[in-house]
């Protein structure tokens, strides 16, 4: 199953040079990697950075080794600033994306009858935790609803955001479940015109495409290090506005790295976002995401974000030719996420055939997305996200092996 390579600009200006990408990246010899989406492979240089400071942990001591290497760690924060646009002290590190969010979720003073405005297409777990609060305080959970092209309707989000004054408003950038592109710039324009409070989950959209918190407009943005950015597992950041940070919010468990115990029945919080970090720090795993910021960073973003989609919108042209496949994208902008159902399998033996042609993939069902797969009326899909190391030729290695197993 082949292309006419001229039908798509998978190799834009400025050149990547695959090759050498592919190089760097020593699982590239191992196996079809399309699950980008979930972890990125890691390149050669962010391992050597992680192993090399185990090494030192083990040789002089973690405590010894992290203040040996204070300034390397301090690299952290200036390189995921470099990626999105902010200074260093407006970045907090985190365990996971999802971490960040609640942990931003917990900075809100929420009380009974505060509206959260999102959208049908969100991460589960932000889901779970907007229902979460609406028990706990008695929060409204409003979904802005969709436009007929797909993705958020922005008009109808911003006549609920004048109708209602939302205590938070919260949109994903790129949901989990679909290559879907929201439009979070255009919903950041009206919350700063109304004054209010926006989250946004990055979470697949770093280290896939440009990300520039100012345009955006946003006051808190969460994410992981571990998928398109290709840094280790167990890793993220939390983005937090000059403006939030002023106006004083801070987590609900504050711990001694986020905050002064400045007297017995009272406290200081840190003047950066360092008061939504915890004092305890895989170090190993923060010099790891430095890395792989740097590496992005170096590779180009810009040059990223057009090879990748464009991969994506290849498979998904070779895949709507397959008999019995669904392609499941709708939406004026698409990512590098491709997601399909497939007649006659159920998702764990098609997974499991994927797998044993050593192409990575990952299931989605509808409880990750009540909305969106209720929409489309599927119960599971496959998901694959291919990144800018991937060929034309796994391309279509991968779009044969469905059609093989369509059959």
């Amino acid at each position: 199953m082949k292309l006419d390579n001229s039908a798509f600009n998978t190799s834009p200006e400025p050149l990547l040079d695959v090759e050498s990408l592919r190089a760097d990246t020593p699982g590239c010899a191992q196996v079809v990697h399309f699950n980008n989406a979930g972890c990125g492979l890691l390149a050669a240089p962010v391992l050597a950075t992680m192993l090399d400071h185990l090494r030192l942990e083990a040789q002089i001591g973690g405590y010894e080794a992290a203040a040996a290497r204070a300034g390397q760690v301090r690299e952290f924060y200036a390189e995921l600033a470099g990626l999105i646009n902010c200074g260093p002290e407006n970045i907090a590190f985190s365990g996971s994306a999802t971490h960040a969010f609640a942990t931003a979720l917990s900075a809100i003073p929420f009380e009974a009858g505060d509206v959260i405005l999102t959208t049908r297409n969100d991460f589960i777990s932000n889901q779970i935790a907007f229902l979460s609060l609406r028990k706990r305080f008695g929060v409204r959970v409003m979904h802005a609803p969709d436009a007929p092209e797909g993705g958020v309707d922005v008009a109808a989000m911003a006549a609920l955001m004048r109708a209602h004054r939302p205590r938070l408003v919260s949109a994903t950038h790129i949901p989990t479940n679909s290559g879907l592109v929201q439009p979070v710039a255009e919903i950041g324009r009206h919350c700063r015109e109304l004054d209010l409070l926006y989250l946004v989950d990055a979470c697949q959209s770093i280290g896939q495409r440009p990300i520039d918190v100012a345009e955006i407009g946003c006051d808190l943005l969460t994410a992981t290090c571990r998928k398109f950015l290709r840094g280790p597992r167990g890793s993220g950041f939390l983005y937090v506005s000059d403006r939030v940070l002023k106006a004083g919010y801070e987590p609900l468990f504050i711990d001694m790295h986020g905050a002064r115990w400045t007297g017995p029945d009272r406290y200081q919080p840190a003047e950066s976002a360092s008061r939504f970090e915890e004092w305890e720090f895989p170090y190993a795993t923060v010099l790891g995401c430095a890395a792989a910021a740097r590496y992005a960073r170096g590779v180009g973003v810009e040059a990223i974000a057009r090879r990748s989609p464009a991969l994506a919108a290849r498979l998904r042209v070779l895949l709507d030719a397959v008999s019995g496949v669904r392609v499941l994208e709708h939406g004026p902008e698409l990512g590098a996420i491709v997601t399909f159902t497939i007649e006659g399998w159920r998702p764990e033996p098609f997974k499991a055939a994927m797998d044993a042609r050593k192409i990575n993939s990952a299931l989605s069902f509808r409880e990750f997305a009540q909305f969106d797969f209720g929409d489309k009326d599927v119960d599971w899909c496959l998901r694959l996200s291919p990144h800018y190391y991937n060929t034309d030729e796994e391309v279509d290695q991968v779009a044969a092996a469905v059609a093989e197993l369509a059959v």
